[in-house]
């Protein structure tokens, strides 16, 4: 099936990649398959762009941090940009870009729960059996607010857009 192109003089087809605009439900098939995207956030006169693990459920996005740069920023400007994508090859590649408000969870039993969510998706992808992440992670949910100080959140998402491009 040719999806566009374009022929020369002497009749030669040159095909063309195919862009467009991801649907509803491709943009939620990709948020909710992808297990690493990044949060752009912006305050003072600093724009940050990090990676983060986490967690989507269809309305919110679910992530985890130890205090740092991203949080600071966060905690004095709560509207961030998120983007996810998976890419095959530079000329197949699905993108989607959300915006929404940072909310720090407070309840203890609501970052336990998020923090099994965050398990649940992110252990499976670890190679080895003694890997660990590097940073604010925790191996049971039960460990958060006890045994180790992560600042777990959500992203409230409020608009979503996605773009693709086929070969």
């Amino acid at each position: 099936m040719i999806i566009g192109g374009c022929y020369d003089l002497s009749g030669t087809l040159y095909l063309e990649n195919m862009l467009g605009e991801l649907n509803e439900n491709q943009i939620e098939a990709l948020l909710k398959s992808r297990s690493v995207g990044r949060i752009g956030c912006h305050a003072d006169g600093i724009t940050y762009v990090v990676p983060v693990n986490y967690v989507y459920d269809g309305s919110q996005l679910y992530t985890h941090s130890v205090k740092g740069m991203k949080i600071d920023i966060m905690r004095k400007n709560p509207e961030v940009c998120f983007q996810v994508d998976s890419i095959r090859n530079i000329a197949n590649w699905e993108s989607v870009i959300a915006w929404g408000k940072f909310e720090e969870l407070i309840d203890l039993s609501e970052k336990q729960h998020a923090m099994q969510k965050i398990i649940n998706k992110v252990m499976p992808l670890m190679d080895g059996e003694n890997a660990q992440p590097s940073h604010g992670f925790t191996a049971n949910a039960s460990d958060v607010g006890s045994q180790v100080e992560l600042i777990l959140y959500k992203i409230i998402l409020t608009k979503k857009t996605g773009r693709f491009e086929k070969a």
